[in-house]
């Protein structure tokens, strides 16, 4: 048994799966991050965009 343990010990097979996940999950939160603060920037420049094509008029004459 206390060969087991040792060797158990010894391994670092896991550690480096332990690596991997960790980076992963730090890789998907910071897409997560980009995207809402894009998106969120995305809405609000359609919005502004509405809100200035809103108040064209087209029957307006042009200017010289």
């Amino acid at each position: 048994m206390m060969k087991f343990i040792k060797n158990f010990r010894k391994d670092e097979n896991g550690a480096v799966t332990v690596d991997w996940v960790v980076l992963t999950a730090a890789v998907v939160g910071l897409a997560v991050a980009a995207y809402t603060s894009i998106e969120t920037g995305a809405s609000d420049l359609t919005a502004d965009t509405n809100t200035f094509l809103g108040k064209q008029d087209p029957n307006a004459p042009a200017a010289p």
